[in-house]
Formats: structure tokens, C-alpha cells, sequence
């Protein structure tokens, strides 16, 4: 299943860029409900419920702090995001005065 994707436009490109973002969402999706239910089997085979399991896990990480999920996603580097708090970074900066839109980065 190739792709030439030199022969297709900027539209074109975003909103394959769309579907995909869309699949591996999907995908992400049905592999958490089947290593939900390896991980409930794996569980039933020592005599736990994962519920049980959770709830020991949960009570071991009591009172550390999470990180906040990041909101924007810089177009020029997808490995750089911010969770939209604090200082925006010189990213954000960058893209805004070449006039690209805030919406348009988030993620």
C-alpha cells in the first residue's frame, strides 16, 4: 500500500493527515481493550481482580503529581508540545508571528 505522497496537494495531505490521526486513535483504542483483558486474565490466573491489583498501585503512587497532557504540538517538530500553562515556548512564538493560527497546533 504505497502512497506517492509528493503527488498529492497541501489539502490533500491534511486530511490524510486527519484520517491517520484518526486510525491511530482507533488502533490505540483496540489494543487498550485487549491488554485490558490479557492483563484481567493474567490476574484471574493468580486469584486477583485487576480492580484489586489497580487499587494496590494506586495506594503506592498516592501524592505524586502528574504531569498535564500537552495540548499543542508544534507543526514544524511533532516532538515538541506544550500543555498550553506557563511561558509559551519560543516555538509557539515563532509560529505565531509567521501568522499560523493557535487552533491550528493543537493537538
Amino acid at each position: 500500500m504505497a502512497i506517492d505522497l509528493s503527488a498529492l496537494s497541501r489539502t490533500e495531505l491534511l486530511d490524510l493527515k486527519k484520517n491517520l490521526d484518526k486510525a491511530i486513535k482507533n488502533a490505540e483504542q483496540r489494543e487498550r481493550r485487549e491488554a485490558l483483558i490479557a492483563a484481567e486474565k493474567a490476574a484471574a490466573e493468580f486469584g486477583f481482580s485487576l480492580s484489586e491489583l489497580s487499587a494496590d498501585a494506586k495506594s503506592r503512587t498516592a501524592g505524586k503529581q502528574t504531569k498535564t497532557a500537552p495540548k499543542y504540538r508544534n507543526p514544524d517538530n511533532h516532538d515538541q508540545t506544550w500543555s498550553g500553562r506557563g511561558r509559551k515556548p519560543q516555538w509557539v512564538h515563532d509560529a505565531l508571528s509567521r501568522g499560523v493560527d493557535i487552533t491550528e497546533m493543537e493537538i
